[in-house]
């Protein structure tokens, strides 16, 4: 029997750790080509590495992704290397939690052009090649932040909320072009995103909460995002929310 993604090619972003890294093994596993993005090229060749030794021929794409051109630049550089792309995670991403009234307001625009803005170039980027071939997997990551506004993360949650909403509208524009569009929204992950936080005491409060539950790993967020991706054609799988089960809110 095939692998679930034999012949398909997927791009991950934000693919030097974390849900990233977790996404990139777990599509290769299931017989994909994956190109991987981030900004750390040591990370990457590393997991190129791990990718290779799977067979997943990966394709090493170091780019800073707050730039817009950057966002559409490792789609066509994608495109170029092996013909096509399935499968599109828009994983990268920063959290940025602290007080309105204290905010740092140019480190909230550098979350809002990462979060939102580089993940909608990507996705223009990739949509002209999938409407073409009438078939795809978008699959962009929220956070339970997109469902639910908590105090310090108030743009933080404003990025994800935009996530979620940008997902649907996007869906409802391509579906009749047989492109399917997931939004996955973790709950608490043990990852390094939470060492973003510039605030010390936000940061220090965060951490405390994190570490009386059992939290969600890497792995869990990627066996969704592969459960997305391979649904029969005819199953679209819209929206996941998935915390773990310690996390109340």
């Amino acid at each position: 029997m095939s692998p679930r993604l034999a012949r398909r090619i997927a791009l991950v972003t934000g693919a030097s750790s974390g849900i990233g890294e977790a996404t990139a093994i777990a599509l290769a596993e299931a017989g994909a080509k994956v190109a991987i993005a981030a900004r750390r090229r040591d990370r990457l060749d590393e997991l190129a590495g791990r990718l290779q030794a799977l067979g997943a021929e990966p394709l090493v794409l170091p780019a800073d992704l707050l730039d817009e051109h950057e966002a559409q630049r490792i789609v066509a550089e994608t495109e170029a290397h092996y013909g096509r792309l399935d499968i599109l995670v828009n994983n990268a991403g920063v959290m940025y939690l602290e007080p309105v009234a204290e905010a740092d307001l140019g480190r909230w625009r550098r979350m809002l052009e990462l979060n939102v803005l580089s993940l909608i170039a990507s996705t223009q980027a990739a949509l002209r090649g999938m409407r073409e071939r009438r078939e795809g997997d978008i699959v962009n990551i929220a956070s339970t932040a997109g469902r639910i506004a908590n105090p310090m993360g108030a743009a933080y949650s404003a990025t994800k909320f935009g996530v979620v909403a940008f997902s649907e509208a996007l869906r409802r524009e391509v579906y009749q072009d047989r492109v399917r569009v997931s939004v996955v929204e973790p709950g608490l992950v043990a990852t390094e995103l939470r060492d973003h936080i510039g605030h010390a005491a936000v940061k220090d409060a965060i951490n405390a909460w994190a570490d009386g539950l059992r939290q969600l790993q890497p792995d869990d967020v990627a066996e969704a995002i592969l459960f997305c991706v391979t649904r029969p054609p005819h199953v679209s799988i819209n929206e996941v929310l998935m915390r773990p089960t310690d996390q109340e809110r």
